[in-house]
């Protein structure tokens, strides 16, 4: 029996009876496109970041093209970023027309190597779009500062980060805007797709809500003031949604629970375990580790029926569809290093202790330490 259990059927037993109220309320609702779960759910994740607004989308990548374009970033705009990444971050970019560019990472904790940002700003820069990945938040104070000096917004991706923080801010509430995905597999994660986008502004959050309503104001239908899109968040994610928020911290102790169990369990291997910047909280939205014997170690383990994910196999900037942007192997060189090397062990909630320990045994085992 396989060990990999990357969907959301282990939350669903234990939440059965919710959810399919959830979706019993919408239906029963007479309002299935932008009604009371959707301007529900708004606004308590915004009141759960601190922030003013939150505008719901569709996906995930919606809320970044949505959220760059409110932002005023357009075509020709460079626009500062990563490449160790899921592949969205980037799409969104080149989506509007902007140009990514790509600065380095740090080989400590993967997050976006800050001290290399200045050096990538040129007068065409328009936005810097850090990536809290894995479920720990790029260091902002000294990106903040950065993006003052030069007048520049800040777009942070949050798919990865729900409920993280940083020096008690938390991911969504340190920039300009801040994106989020609901994808199944997210540490709040819906029972299809759905994303948002934060802002503390008034005037970005109107161009939002615009945006993803084919360019009309709500309220005056039929009239396109800037051509958008129809992104809408759903009516029955949003109720799913808004019910999970409150379970939010109960998901966030048990993700912490199973790394504090992988730290304990493999402490003593060569492995090298997931590491905390400082001031960060991380909730281990997948729980990666590192050797440089990777392939073995994951082909031996789906020998025995544990089949790992990697977190990702190829940095977007060596990847084919991105190839006009001209960078080269050896262009990011820690990105490409860790690449890789780096792998993940299964990571949710309700993970079983003893399907985690059958994890840890087998890993010992395949590293020769008893």
């Amino acid at each position: 029996m396989s060990t990999r259990v990357w969907t959301y059927l282990p939350e669903y037993e234990q939440e059965k009876d919710d959810i399919l109220d959830a979706v019993r309320t919408v239906f029963e609702s007479g309002q299935l496109i932008l009604g009371k779960s959707v301007h529900g759910f708004e606004q308590e994740f915004a009141a759960y970041h601190g922030m003013a607004h939150c505008v719901g989308v569709d996906n995930g990548t919606n809320a970044l093209v949505l959220g760059l374009r409110a932002l005023g970033v357009g075509p020709g705009d460079e626009v500062i970023t990563v490449a160790n990444t899921a592949a969205p971050t980037v799409v969104a970019i080149q989506a509007i027309g902007a140009v990514p560019v790509f600065v380095d990472m740090t080989a400590s904790d993967y997050l976006m190597d800050v001290e290399q940002v200045g050096a990538a700003i040129t007068p065409r820069t328009s936005c810097l779009l850090p990536v809290h990945l894995y479920g720990q938040c790029v260091p902002m104070a000294a990106l903040r500062t950065l993006a003052h000096r030069h007048g520049l917004t800040i777009l942070e991706d949050c798919a990865q980060a729900h409920g993280a923080t940083h020096h008690g801010e938390r991911a969504g509430a340190m920039g300009t805007a801040a994106a989020f995905s609901f994808y199944p597999t997210k540490v709040l994660g819906g029972y299809g797709d759905g994303g948002a986008t934060l802002t503390d502004n008034g005037d970005v959050a109107h161009r939002l809500r615009r945006l993803r309503y084919y360019g009309m104001d709500e309220g005056r239908y039929y009239v396109v003031e800037t051509p958008g899109y129809n992104s809408r968040l759903d009516e029955v994610q949003a109720e799913i949604l808004r019910r999970k928020l409150t379970r939010l911290p109960t998901y966030l102790e048990g993700r912490r629970r199973v790394a504090e169990r992988y730290a304990e369990g493999l402490r003593d291997t060569d492995l090298i375990l997931p590491s905390v910047s400082p001031g960060n909280q991380h909730v281990y939205y997948v729980y990666v580790v590192r050797h440089p014997r990777r392939d073995m170690i994951m082909a031996a383990l789906r020998e025995r029926g544990i089949d790992l994910n990697v977190s990702y196999p190829w940095p977007v900037h060596l990847m084919s569809g991105f190839a006009h942007l001209g960078y080269r192997p050896g262009s990011l060189p820690v990105t490409e290093a860790a690449s890789a090397e780096i792998f993940s062990l299964p990571m949710y909630p309700a993970l079983p202790p003893s399907t985690q320990d059958t994890v840890i045994a087998a890993i010992r085992d395949v590293l020769g330490v008893r």
